[in-house]
């Protein structure tokens, strides 16, 4: 681990990094200055829908490259050869809008993207033939390809970034970490130290790319968190003062497309703990383990947006506490299943149940959001399909012959805030969703006292995130945060 004095690492999100101008002008050289400031490291996405491209499509499911590639079977199917030819056309679609005035600089940044779209297809083609003797399986080597493939879309996006920036003046340095075609087998900090010996801080502005090529692979456990881990893992090394995150949003009270972005407000100030919660939601703030890093090094994450500048954004620390009890947002899931379990052999045997039930979650690669459970029933709220479902219920029914499984669609609204001991608040909130005709399925509120949580009926999501945001946030004038952060 290094020491540099004022120095902060920062993350672009895939949304802004698609708007170059602003990148520039409201993060590289913020209250505008013709310079960016040194003792930074800027760690990118790629930009947006790239990743969807090369893995798969996030919200869809739709296979991208890699997708097509893990499940063609036939000689002759070439879809993910296509899809690799369209990927480069889009790509080199964006160069051409980025340099559209220096024909020197696009010719030389489809070159570099061309050539490792290339290398990939070669490998890939290769990885086919020899897949088709019968000593070799192409499962045992899909995971590399899933990292190879995801190091594309960050490399591209991190050498545009520092070529721009080179071209207007500032000293941008490309920092590669995606160890393309090196042969080395580091773990993350070694592949950060080797990658970062050459460049000087306080002269040069590093880009690196968000996705690093580590011994075990950053996807085998972060998947497509690995940027944020990346990201994390580069400030803990240089024991950053501060950690940044720019979106094309706040972290606001409640989601701006439900709630109207006229009521929404930017949270300003929270703890860990909240973001925790928050990313058992799904709300990406950051990844739980990307968070850890930070937060076991004490280093404050800021959430801003690449839009409004001047807003010094939602930041999040290990002590904060708000002065006085309140919520700081409502988030929620709207497609969630409840597996209801009900067996009277039960009674005085919940463990053994659960326990079961949980192997079945982790092998069925399932996971729950929240979970209740009384004398001779247990429910999990899960994501899941229709078809994970019904292997979870058969495989329960084998075992417990006796029991009767029960699923039904619902959706989870929770409050959550870093203090939320109130007196009143869960008959406050409960009052408020049955006023507005919400029915409530179940509650659960832990001594914790950081969330409440609302299972309701999955149609009534928007109108159960409104009403409690309605009560328990816009009653008070914010204005702009909710705790105004330095």
């Amino acid at each position: 681990m290094q020491s540099t004095q004022q120095l902060s690492v920062e993350k672009i999100g895939g949304t802004s990094m698609s708007q170059y101008e602003s990148v520039r002008d409201n993060i590289v050289c913020a209250h505008g200055q013709h310079q960016a400031p040194v003792q930074r490291i800027i760690v990118v996405s790629a930009y947006a829908g790239i990743t969807d491209q090369l893995l798969e499509y996030k919200k869809s499911g739709h296979p991208g490259i890699y997708a097509l590639f893990a499940n063609g079977q036939q000689d002759d199917d070439e879809s993910w050869q296509n899809a690799l030819k369209n990927l480069e056309r889009q790509m080199h679609t964006i160069n051409r809008e980025l340099f559209s005035l220096d024909e020197h600089r696009l010719g030389r940044a489809n070159a570099f993207i061309s050539k490792r779209l290339n290398q990939a297809k070669d490998c890939l083609l290769d990885l086919e033939n020899l897949c088709r003797n019968g000593h070799f399986s192409l499962a045992e080597h899909l995971a590399n390809v899933r990292e190879m493939l995801a190091s594309l879309g960050e490399s591209h996006s991190a050498w545009n970034l520092a070529e721009l920036l080179k071209r207007d003046g500032i000293n941008a340095r490309f920092v590669d970490l995606t160890g393309w075609q090196d042969g080395s087998a580091e773990n993350l900090d070694e592949r950060i130290e080797s990658a970062f010996k050459s460049i000087d801080l306080t002269n040069d502005l590093a880009i690196a790319t968000g996705y690093a090529q580590t011994r075990k692979g950053l996807m085998s456990t972060f998947d497509r968190g690995y940027s944020e881990m990346t990201f994390s893992r580069i400030a803990v090394y240089f024991n950053a003062n501060e950690a940044i995150i720019h979106k094309e949003y706040h972290l606001s009270s409640a989601d701006p497309k439900l709630v109207g972005k006229n009521k929404a407000v930017p949270i300003g100030r929270t703890n860990y703990d909240v973001a925790d919660q928050l990313a058992n939601l799904g709300v990406e703030a950051i990844h739980p383990m990307a968070a850890k890093g930070l937060r076991q090094s004490d280093i404050p994450l800021r959430v801003k947006n690449t839009f409004e500048p001047e807003h010094p954004g939602t930041l999040i620390t290990n002590d904060y506490i708000s002065d006085k009890p309140c919520a700081e947002i409502i988030a929620g899931c709207d497609h969630l299943y409840s597996l209801e379990v009900f067996d009277q052999n039960m009674t005085g045997n919940q463990v053994h149940y659960e326990r079961f039930i949980l192997n079945l979650l982790a092998r069925f690669n399932m996971t729950f959001i929240a979970k209740d459970s009384n004398a001779n029933t247990v429910t999990h709220y899960l994501k899941a399909s229709l078809k994970q479902l019904k292997r979870l219920t058969k495989a329960i029914g084998e075992q417990y012959p006796e029991a009767l499984v029960n699923q039904q669609k619902v959706a989870l609204v929770c409050a959550i805030g870093s203090d939320l001991q109130a007196t009143g608040i869960l008959a406050q909130t409960t009052r408020c969703l049955m006023q507005n005709n919400v029915a409530i399925k179940a509650i659960h509120q832990s001594t914790r006292e950081v969330d409440i949580q609302f299972i309701v009926h999955h149609d009534d999501y928007q109108k159960a995130t409104q009403s409690l945001h309605q009560c328990l946030v816009e009653v008070h004038d914010h204005g702009r945060a909710i705790c105004l952060a330095s």
